[in-house]
This record gives C-alpha cells, structure tokens and sequence, in this order.
C-alpha cells in the first residue's frame, strides 16, 4: 500500500474591493508614499468596508471559490480550519459559522491562532489529520480583517497590513506529493514586542481601555523585524538541508508578506533567483493569515505538477516556522 502524503488540490481567494494606496495615507498620516514603499515595499493595501462584515465574510468568499473551480460539494469536507488572528467574535468559533454558511454541514470546524503564522500551523494540521487516514478532505482558510485592530493615526502599524483571505483544499496523494517536512518554532519572549494590550483575560475592555487605543496592534518595529529576518531565513535554511535541496531544486519560496526586506533576506539565505519568489506585499500588504493562500491564489498558473515549494512565515508570539511541500497539480 502506498503512502498517503497530504496533497493541496485547490486554491481560493479573496480580497475586499475598496484599495487603500500610499497617497490616501499620505492625508491620514504623517508619511508618504517613497518612504512606505522604500522601507516595506507596500504600494496599496486592500480594506473590508462593508457594515457588519467580518473575517467570516472573507473567509466564506475564498472557500465559495474554490468549490466552484473545484465543482465540489461542500457536504464532502470533513474539516474546516479557518486560521485567523481577527475572529468574528471571541467564543463563537468563526469557522463554526464559515462551515454552516458555505454549505460543509458533515464537517467539524475549528479556529487556529498563531498570528502571521497561523496559515503555517494550519497547513501542518491539516496535512496531519489527511496523513492519518481518518480524513479525505480537509478546508484549510486564512482570513484576518487586520483594520478591525488597527489605529489609523499610528504610522508604525497602519501603513503595514491589509484585509483578505485565501483557502486550499488538502486531500490525499498517493503519488508522493504534497507535504514532505516542516520545522515550526516559538518563543514567549516575543509576546511583548507585538500584541494588543487589552481584550484578554489579563486586562478586560473598559473604558479606560478603550479610551487608552489598548485594543489596536502594538509592535516594535525594529525588535520584530530582527527576530523575523534572522528566524524566518535560519528555518527556510534548515528545511532545505535536512531535504538535501540546494537552490536550483526549489521552485518557489512562498514567503509571509510582511516586509520586503525581510522576503528578500530570506530568498538569499537559500541563495534563490529573485524569479523563484513569490510576492504580492505591493498589492495587499500584510493579510496575516491570507499571505500564504493568497500567494498561492495568484501564482496557482505559473506552478507546475512536482514543482518543490517552501513556505516561511513568523507571527507573534513569536511563532516561525517552514514547511516543504511539492505541487501535486497544473
């Protein structure tokens, strides 16, 4: 009997209409457009407006998708995972709520949080449930509606991330492609440098709370950037050494999209060509849990069946981590 190794068999995306670009900024803020593009390499980032919406209403768009291109019944999913820093609500599980509304009513559901690298924890959770032989068809959706915690007068964090979603399908392969290897990491000491301060358990909202902006993002910039560019490289190296792939045999790195400088200290630690990258930071931003699908959502035409794929991404907390996944489709 062959191996079953855990196969993405369909992508889907999707990302809100209203584009918010570096000039409209530019009137909020103190900033401008050189100075965004120069140090994260964002030109526009995309904005969920409509009333009452949130990251389920994304989340639900990129799974509609890919049934439709995939023509599947949604009561064949035995698993949705919606990855999401931004859920619609606290308890409530948003994927709970995607699963019924997408029409997967013989599924279970559940939420995964691990910050930028929830889609990266997912796919590693996913693919696990496909390995055991106890699932045939996993939903895995990443979708964050960062400007629900974002303050718009703060230039370190609204400048940075976006709103969308991205969705893959993992079924099994018995042909040997699909997920091949991950190494995932944390450390605690990271819950300082980027987090949102009030809303836990440890400090309830209140007025105060709220009157003290304790509810939007918090970073330092600078302490993250240097812990996510040495990580995020140190993993996507290690991944290739235990896998004995040198740079000509990977494809494509598939890296989060939160700061260029960052993807591009990456690609040259695996000593990549600029053209085995995938970027889309220009257009969306940081999505937190969209980046991954998303990225795969707009190259899903240049890849090819065997094509050798390593994803990287860290998130707060820290959480980092990479895994090394070959195409199974054209």
């Amino acid at each position: 009997m062959s191996k079953i190794t855990a196969a993405i068999t369909a992508v889907g995306g999707y990302v809100p209409e209203y584009v918010l670009t570096n000039q409209i900024l530019e009137t909020m803020v103190d900033t401008n457009d050189e100075w965004i593009t120069t140090r994260t390499g964002i030109k526009e980032r995309r904005i969920l407006k409509e009333e009452g919406a949130g990251a389920s209403f994304m989340a639900i768009k990129a799974a509609e998708e890919l049934l439709e291109k995939r023509n599947l019944d949604p009561k064949e999913i035995d698993l949705v995972i919606v990855s999401t820093a931004t859920p619609d609500m606290p308890v409530a599980s948003t994927a709970a709520y995607v699963a019924s509304n997408i029409g997967a009513v013989n599924a279970f559901s559940f939420d995964l949080q691990a910050a930028c690298s929830s889609f990266l924890y997912g796919m590693s959770t996913a693919a696990s449930y496909i390995e055991s032989g106890r699932y045939k068809k996993v939903l895995l959706i990443g979708a964050d509606k960062m400007s629900s915690i974002i303050d718009y007068t703060d230039r370190a964090t609204c400048i940075i991330f976006g709103d969308g979603a991205g969705a893959v399908l993992f079924e099994p392969n018995t042909e040997g492609y699909g997920f091949q290897d991950e190494v995932l990491r944390t450390d605690g000491v990271g819950r300082e440098f980027l987090k949102i301060d009030a809303g836990g358990s440890i400090l309830p909202a209140s007025e105060e709370t709220v009157k003290n902006k304790q509810h939007f993002v918090d970073q330092d910039g600078k302490t993250v950037f240097k812990f996510a560019v040495s990580n995020m490289a140190d993993v996507s190296e290690k991944i290739m050494v235990r896998n004995e792939l040198s740079h000509d045999d990977v494809n494509w790195l598939v890296p989060h999209q939160a700061n260029k400088r960052i993807i591009d200290a990456t690609a040259n630690r695996m000593k990549l060509d600029p053209s085995k990258v995938m970027i889309n930071i220009h257009k969306y931003g940081n999505t937190t849990s969209a980046t991954l699908p998303l990225l795969l959502h707009d190259y899903e035409k240049q890849l090819k069946k065997g094509d050798k794929l390593v994803f990287a991404a860290f998130g707060g907390g820290f959480t980092w981590g990479a895994i090394y996944l070959t195409w199974a489709y054209n």
